[in-house]
């Protein structure tokens, strides 16, 4: 089991910056990906940045494109959301999540894959 912990989380003004970061201990290296989640009340969680674990290729949802980043520092073990100009629209509570499966393509944004969930952390973006 890979227990995760967001940090980072905050409010900001529309155009603003946040890094949210993720800490996976446990089984952490049988993991393949690890993603980032957001969900607002009302609405769907989405997924919006995940990485491979090995090699560093990432996806991204078409709503953060150029304006996120997801990355990795292998040495601490920590995966890391960089968010730049955010939007209203942004707001919402962040997850971290890991899968044990190996992926490509949309299926690393879904949520199905993902067995192991951080507890969240809050983004309010206001304008």
């Amino acid at each position: 089991q890979v227990q995760l912990r967001e940090s980072g989380g905050g409010s900001v003004l529309a155009g603003g910056s946040l890094r949210l970061s993720c800490a996976p201990s446990g089984h952490a290296y049988s993991s393949y990906y690890v993603a980032w989640f957001r969900q607002d009340p009302g609405k769907e969680r989405e997924g919006i940045a995940a990485i491979r674990r090995s090699g560093g290729l990432t996806y991204y949802a078409d709503s953060v494109k150029g304006r996120f980043t997801i990355s990795q520092d292998n040495a601490k073990n920590m995966v890391y959301l960089q968010m730049n100009d955010l939007k209203p629209e942004d707001t919402g509570l962040y997850y971290c999540a890991a899968s044990p499966r190996d992926m490509y393509g949309s299926r690393t944004l879904s949520d199905v894959p993902y067995t192991s969930w951080g507890q969240g952390t809050q983004v309010t973006v206001s304008s």
